[in-house]
C-alpha cells in the first residue's frame, strides 16, 4: 500500500475546485508538502493565497455557470496535456456551501444556487474529465459531509445535496469498476472553516470547534493512498454517523432539529 507521499508523487496533475479557502486550501497545502512539483489546477472565483508556484494554475470560474464550466474544462485539459506528466490525474470536487434556516424563510434562488454548485457542477466536471481520468487511471474525490447520513432540518437543502454527493460517488465507483478509475467520498463533520459564517451561523471564522481543515485534508490524502471508497473524518464523526444510520429516519429527523439549533448556538459563541 503506497504512503501518501508516494501516492501524490505518482500523480501528474490534481484538479481541485474551491481551493481558495477552507478544506480546499488545506488540501493544496498538504499536497504541496508531499510533492512541490505536482501540477495543481484550481477552479474557483478567486485564487488561493500563496498559489504562485511554477506548477500552480488558477482558473477563475463561476462553477454554477454551465457555459463557464464547459470553457474551463477545455482550458484545464489543454494545460494538463502540455505540462502534466504521464501519471494519474486526481479530480477533487470540493466546492460547496450551505444555508441555515427553515426552508420557507430562505431565499429560493440561493437554494437553487446551492444545488447548482454542490451537485450539478460536481456531476458536470466529473463527466467532462472522465475520458482523461480513464486514460490516466485517475481518482474522483468528492467532498460530502456527515450531513449526508441523515435528513438535516434547518439545513434541508444542504444536507440533501451532500446525501446526493455521497450516494452518487459510491454508485459512480461501481459504474467505473474495471475502468482503472476509482472514487472516494469524503465526509467531514463540523470543520474550522468559513462554512459556518457563510451558512448563517455567525460572523466569526470558527476555531476550536470540530476538526481543523488541515486534519480533514490529511485524512483525505491518507484515504486516497489506501484506495478507500469512503472516509468519514474524525473518530467522533465516525461514531455519530454510524449511530445515525441505525436509527429510524423519521426519528433521526426529529432529533436533528434541536441538535442543529444547539450547534448554531455553540458555533456563534466561538470568537
Amino acid at each position: 500500500m503506497p504512503k501518501p507521499k508516494d501516492f501524490i508523487k505518482s500523480c501528474s496533475a490534481i484538479i481541485i475546485t474551491g481551493g481558495s479557502s477552507g478544506i480546499g486550501t488545506a488540501l493544496i497545502k498538504t499536497i504541496r508538502s508531499l510533492d512541490p512539483d505536482v501540477l495543481i489546477c484550481n477552479l474557483s472565483r478567486s485564487a488561493p493565497a500563496d498559489f504562485s508556484g511554477n506548477y500552480d494554475r488558477h482558473f477563475a470560474c463561476d462553477l454554477t455557470d454551465g457555459t463557464a464550466l464547459q470553457e474551463v474544462t477545455s482550458s484545464v485539459a489543454e494545460v494538463i496535456s502540455k505540462t502534466g506528466g504521464d501519471g494519474q490525474i486526481v479530480l477533487i470536487n470540493n466546492s460547496g456551501f450551505g444555508d441555515y434556516g427553515v426552508f420557507q424563510e430562505l431565499e429560493t434562488e440561493r437554494q437553487l444556487k446551492m444545488i447548482d454548485l454542490n451537485v450539478r457542477a460536481m456531476v458536470e466536471l466529473t463527466g467532462r474529465f472522465i475520458p482523461m481520468l480513464v486514460r490516466s487511471g485517475g481518482v474522483v474525490v468528492n467532498i460530502a459531509s456527515t450531513a449526508a447520513f441523515q435528513p438535516t432540518p434547518i439545513l434541508a437543502t444542504y444536507g440533501a445535496t451532500k446525501a446526493f454527493v455521497l450516494n452518487w460517488t459510491l454508485a459512480l465507483g461501481e459504474d467505473l469498476r474495471g475502468s482503472g478509475v476509482k472514487t472516494l467520498a469524503v465526509c467531514p463533520g463540523p470543520t474550522a472553516t468559513h462554512f459556518f459564517r457563510n451558512a448563517g451561523f455567525g460572523d466569526a471564522r470558527v476555531t476550536g470547534f470540530g476538526q481543523t481543515a488541515e486534519a480533514v485534508a490529511e485524512e483525505t490524502i491518507e484515504a486516497l493512498s489506501k484506495g478507500r471508497a469512503l472516509v468519514v473524518t474524525g473518530w467522533s464523526n465516525k461514531f455519530l454517523s454510524f449511530v445515525a444510520g441505525k436509527l429510524p429516519r423519521v426519528l433521526i429527523t426529529r432529533l436533528s432539529a434541536p441538535i442543529l439549533r444547539k450547534l448554531r448556538s455553540q458555533v456563534s459563541k466561538v470568537k
